[in-house]
């Protein structure tokens, strides 16, 4: 999880790479004690995580074929702004090639922590301001789909309004396309 400037705010190496996105969600600390987001915030997942309002507020694209203009001005304005952490991955990848891009030869245990310390390196960098572009084999806005038709697993039954992430998704999305409530600092609007 990284915030808008690509500093990490939370990393989970607790899995192999073979685990589900959502699965790695439900057994990282933040999910289990609810650390963050703060109430009122969001984070953004791609389509390998569950909608959710509690414990985590989590919000995904719809999946495709998009039902209706607005879901798919949401899922724009959603691609847009969850490209933060793909590019602070390919950041990451580009300022450490030598280690993530041939293989590590350490322990299969000390991996974890080689990573973790890139990442602690990585917020120290972007702090100092020395900054570096990913390079372009990125897959900008590429979104990965449920393939069981459901928004994901684990959806959350709501919360005290009873709201789900599925309704808070589509109060999110319908804000959207009301021009007079849309914030100056949203852009341009697509809406007919």
């Amino acid at each position: 999880m990284c915030d808008a400037k690509g500093s990490f705010l939370d990393v989970y190496i607790g899995q192999p790479g073979s685990v589900h996105d959502a699965l790695v969600l439900r057994r990282s600390p933040m999910y289990s004690q609810a650390l963050y987001p703060p109430a009122g915030y969001f984070l953004l997942g791609d389509g390998g995580y569950p909608c959710l309002q509690r414990p985590v507020a989590i919000m995904t694209p719809y999946r495709q074929p998009v039902a209706s203009q607005v879901e798919g001005r949401y899922n724009r304005h959603h691609a847009r702004a969850r490209n933060v952490i793909e590019r602070t991955f390919g950041i990451l990848k580009t300022r450490w090639r030598s280690i993530f891009l041939r293989a590590l030869e350490i322990r299969p245990v000390f991996a974890p922590k080689v990573v973790g310390a890139c990442c602690v390196l990585h917020n120290i960098c972007v702090a100092a301001h020395d900054i570096l572009e990913e390079e372009q084999e990125q897959d900008e806005g590429e979104m990965a789909e449920v393939p069981d038709g459901r928004d994901g697993p684990g959806n959350a039954e709501g919360d005290e309004r009873g709201l789900s992430g599925r309704e808070v998704r589509g109060h999110l999305a319908a804000q959207l396309s009301a021009p007079q409530d849309l914030p100056a600092c949203l852009g341009e609007h697509d809406y007919i």
